[in-house]
């Protein structure tokens, strides 16, 4: 059986090729999982519905982003222009989130190409992020009883400080969130479970402590498991903070993958954020959490 991969077109918005945010980075994602055989096809998202984006974000806020009629303060908030590639781009990929959140219970394990919009709380976005994939997918599995408790495994570089303020009083979703103490945002939430890194932190470390909160984590009765695999984390990033090696973030994709494919627990991966200094390299370590997952297929 081959993994199942989403991946959607539209995932790429015109946003300037001077943009700090590297856009192209989706496509030539799709283009890498092809080329070097990780996956032989696609499977094809829509743009997530109004409705299913309601139970995590508000209807104005929705209806302000879809109509173009977001304010001059959120949108540099967002960090993105508000044209119609980047409305379509937020649909598709929430929507992709979607669908590799139901091929993961199919299947055990599902990525999407895109995806970890951890920024973006109910009322609005933020930090690159307009819609909250997981949040939103996380809400679509409980409201069809597709998962009665959800734990959201965030190991961006960033926290995820969106999802943390949506689920704040969810007690079936349990968000984890590992990140950067110093770096962005300045004001964190509050997740069930933080760990605020210091920077400079190293594989060595950075395992070992990884590897002690999975251990916490698999004595909670979670049946369904999101992963927000940012590679942000990497010594090169521009925004990182850490000094994580290329094998480094392949060890953890393995950890964190190989932890709940072995007990059963169906797990959705999602890309998080990354702003390598070398865009070459950002596609490839993007790509290690496709291959960790494949290699359990």
């Amino acid at each position: 059986m081959d993994l199942s991969v989403v991946n959607h077109e539209d995932y790429f918005a015109k946003i300037g090729d001077d943009h700090k945010f590297p856009i192209n980075k989706f496509g030539e994602l799709a283009n890498y999982l092809i080329k070097n055989k990780i996956v032989n096809k696609f499977h094809k998202p829509v743009a997530c519905s109004e409705e299913t984006l309601k139970r995590a974000h508000s209807e104005q806020y929705i209806k302000n982003v879809k109509n173009k009629t977001l304010d001059e303060i959120t949108i540099k908030k967002i960090g993105f222009p508000l044209v119609d590639s980047v409305v379509q781009r937020s649909l598709v990929a929430t929507g992709g989130t979607v669908l590799a959140s139901k091929l993961a219970i199919k299947n055990g394990v599902a990525c999407n190409t895109a995806g970890g919009s951890h920024h973006a709380n109910f009322e609005g976005g933020a930090g690159y992020c307009v819609f909250n994939d997981v949040a939103v997918a996380a809400q679509y599995l409980l409201d069809r009883g597709l998962a009665g408790r959800i734990l959201i495994v965030d190991l961006d570089v960033h926290q995820g400080n969106g999802s943390a303020d949506i689920f704040k009083d969810n007690r079936n979703v349990f968000t984890f969130s590992m990140h950067s103490k110093s770096n962005y945002p300045a004001k964190k939430s509050i997740s069930d479970l933080d760990v605020e890194l210091d920077d400079n932190m190293e594989d060595g470390q950075y395992i070992k402590l990884l590897k002690f909160y999975l251990n916490q984590l698999n004595e909670e009765n979670f049946d369904y498991v999101f992963y927000i695999a940012g590679v942000d984390i990497h010594f090169n990033d521009r925004l990182g903070k850490l000094k994580i090696s290329d094998e480094g973030i392949r060890e953890r994709d393995e950890i964190v993958t190989e932890n709940f494919f072995s007990k059963g627990v169906p797990l959705c991966g999602v890309l998080g954020g990354g702003y390598n200094k070398d865009f070459n390299k950002l596609v490839e370590l993007h790509s290690f959490l496709h291959q960790s997952c494949a290699k359990l297929i």
